[in-house]
């Protein structure tokens, strides 16, 4: 289900990433931190009054050979393409300016709510000077500090109470999945020998698709939906240039999806964009299905395959979990397996464990493996269960979570995984107290 989507928009200095990350910290501090995945601050989830959202920070857009005004047009734009909710960022500190009423009149033109918030407002001294952004036109300024998190709930309530309805009927019948990698590493190709047509424009020059599309088939009796994510959905050389903008649109088709297909070229190997791509699918608990394409161009010996698998598995330890497929988009070869690949990682991704099988799993791991100490304390598990799916989630009932190194951790995540086959998606285990 597609995620409500928040923009922060407002002239340099007035603070839009501190709130980004005020908001995002906030979150990503009830969740389980996972190791070696990089983020990229341009877009993070968010979470308040039980409702996720995405968000985008559009200070981090960088947009090259552009002056000054023309950034600040381009990123207001960029959030009205994109976002469900628009977080107007002005700074009580310096007062209304020329360039936040140039924002403003570019928002007007959108029909998405516009939410007005007075950063840099750190003392009730300073709560006078909101008053003269009403003539903004945008409505009721919320006065905030995102360096001291004050007023950031009654901003946050604003934000959540303009989100679109949530659709009471969540499609469940297709298996969502998107392809996600760097320009020109043959996407677009794979769509085509997927369905056998020329569904979207394949080009040499990278960046030659602009939309995400989305194409339906059945396989196998199995319906299936596919996002070919284009990255750019603007014409021009302003979002031509704008790299992180394109990753930024293979986030937000992450999140709408069940499985992602990474694709790597094989001509040019792993770059650091495809680490943080893949590093995102990962940390969204997505499915992941690693596609080496262009395979037919290598010259190739007994022992090609198995090195850059190795290759692969040294740069993404974090995704030991994925399955490798070679592939040639140009030849057909593979492609008609990855349907089947889609699937069972999509069977794998919605799987169940009872708690009887769950638990016997961790008593014989605990007694092949004891439980370590800390200050003469012994950490003792009494109980397992999985409580949701899609990444399969394991809580662990214990007597102190402290206790459970990361390495213990670890050490049970590969037992669950010895034993029940979770190939293609990651899970999550979440230690807490008995009591």
């Amino acid at each position: 289900m597609s995620l409500p989507t928040v923009a922060f928009v407002g002239r340099p200095n007035v603070g839009k990433s501190t709130i980004f990350n005020r908001i995002a910290g906030e979150r990503i501090s009830i969740v389980e931190d996972t190791p070696g995945v990089t983020r990229d601050r341009i877009y993070a989830h968010g979470e308040w009054l039980g409702r996720e959202f995405a968000m985008i920070d559009t200070g981090g857009i960088e947009i090259s050979n552009a002056p000054f005004s023309e950034q600040i047009r381009s990123q207001a734009e960029i959030a009205i393409e994109e976002a469900d909710v628009i977080v107007f960022v002005v700074s009580g500190k310096e007062g209304l300016t020329s360039d936040d009423e140039q924002v403003a009149k570019i928002l007007y033109r959108s029909d998405k709510p516009i939410v007005l918030a007075v950063n840099k407002v750190d003392n009730p001294e300073s709560r006078d000077g909101i008053y003269e952004f009403y003539s903004l036109g945008i409505g009721d300024p919320y006065p905030i500090s995102g360096v001291h998190s004050i007023g950031i709930g009654d901003l946050l309530d604003e934000i959540v109470k303009n989100f679109p309805k949530k659709d009471d009927v969540d499609d469940k019948d297709d298996i969502k999945f998107s392809l996600i990698g760097r320009p020109n590493v043959g996407k677009s190709s794979i769509v085509n020998a997927f369905l056998g047509e020329d569904r979207v424009i394949v080009s040499d020059v990278a960046g030659t698709t602009r939309d995400a599309i989305d194409t339906h088939f059945v396989s196998d009796d199995t319906k299936f939906t596919m996002v070919d994510t284009a990255g750019i959905r603007k014409r021009g050389k302003v979002y031509e240039n704008t790299e992180r903008y394109s990753v930024m649109r293979a986030m937000k088709a992450i999140d709408e999806s069940d499985v992602v297909l990474f694709v790597i070229n094989a001509e040019e190997g792993i770059r650091e964009q495809d680490k943080k791509v893949a590093g995102y699918a990962h940390d969204a608990g997505r499915g992941i299905i690693i596609v080496v394409n262009k395979w037919d161009t290598l010259k190739k010996d007994n022992h090609t395959q198995k090195d850059f698998e190795n290759v692969i598995r040294d740069e993404f330890q974090y995704l030991a979990y994925a399955p490798i497929i070679f592939v040639s988009a140009k030849t057909k070869q593979r492609i008609d397996k990855l349907p089947g690949m889609i699937k069972m990682v999509y069977n794998n991704h919605e799987k169940r464990i009872q708690s009887s099988a769950l638990n016997d799993v961790i008593m014989d791991a605990v007694a092949m493996h004891p439980t370590p100490t800390v200050n003469g304390k012994r950490l003792r598990i009494y109980y397992a269960t999985q409580v949701a799916t899609a990444p399969p989630t394991f809580v662990i009932f214990v007597n102190d979570p402290e206790m459970m190194h990361f390495s213990y951790e670890r050490f049970l995540d590969n037992q669950i995984r010895a034993n029940f086959d979770f190939t293609g998606t990651p899970i999550k285990i979440i230690k807490r107290s008995r009591k």
